[in-house]
């Protein structure tokens, strides 16, 4: 009987480790850019997901293991603009919080890493960016700013004069405060359909984002799966993603 309680506990063991630790996926070719998403960069998360904060010493780690595994940081429009060889990496983060430049620029210097940053500039609920923090991380030459709505309205059952408003202003809008053409774009909470997809490109965008997991070379710039970075992300996890695509079922 203890044998059989033991093999079931060693089972059950087996099957939590593969589901939240796939390192039965195979790995992804190095020549396909990773393209990350993050949301903020924070030591806590008061009023918002856990899962969407990453410590700031994690996200160093981040960093730290892609230079080491010899990524070259690069925004979405230049990995799509240039097509780069060797092995790329875009960082992107959704949404445009305070921390963004409170925390993670600083270590983007550090490193001299790359990022695109969606911004909603009405988003409600967060501490967002200001028009001078925008300019200094633009000015850095390290970061590209996208549009992510007005609101973060969920495209996909908006009506469509709605949808179409809140893309065209927002790429309007982060114009106005960047100075700079916008060209990249990220569907809020990755909902989204064809009509929107037209809707992007009919505004003169030229890439957009999704929340779909895993890595391959783009050859649809308006449906670019992404790999996505959580707050409960560990190490082993994060590079299991880096490989894989993703890390759990």
């Amino acid at each position: 009987m203890l044998i059989v309680i033991a093999v079931i506990a060693l089972l059950l063991v087996s099957l939590y480790v593969s589901a939240h630790y796939n390192w039965w996926r195979p790995c992804v070719d190095a020549s396909c850019p990773r393209v990350l998403m993050y949301h903020s960069i924070n030591e806590s998360a008061e009023g918002i997901s856990p899962d969407l904060v990453v410590h700031p010493a994690m996200f160093e780690k981040h960093l730290q293991y892609l230079n080491q595994q010899g990524y070259q940081f690069r925004t979405i429009t230049e990995l799509l603009d240039t097509q780069p060889d060797g092995k790329n990496v875009v960082l992107t983060f959704d949404d445009g919080f305070l921390d963004n430049y409170t925390q993670m620029f600083p270590l983007l210097k550090k490193y001299q890493a790359k990022a695109t940053i969606y911004l909603a500039p009405e988003i409600d609920g967060i501490e967002r960016l200001d028009q001078s923090q925008i300019h200094e991380m633009r000015d850095s030459g390290l970061i590209e700013f996208g549009a992510h709505t007005m609101h973060h309205v969920n495209l996909d059952k908006a009506e469509p004069e709605i949808a179409a408003e809140e893309i065209s202003q927002s790429k309007a809008v982060v114009e106005a405060l960047t100075g700079d053409t916008c060209h990249a774009f990220a569907y809020p909470f990755g909902r989204y359909n064809d009509s929107n997809v037209e809707q992007v490109q009919q505004v003169g965008l030229r890439s957009a984002v999704t929340v779909k997991k895993g890595i391959e070379q783009i050859s649809d710039p308006f449906r670019i799966k992404r790999i996505s970075v959580l707050g409960s992300t560990n190490a082993l996890q994060f590079h299991l993603a880096i490989t894989r695509g993703r890390y759990r079922v």
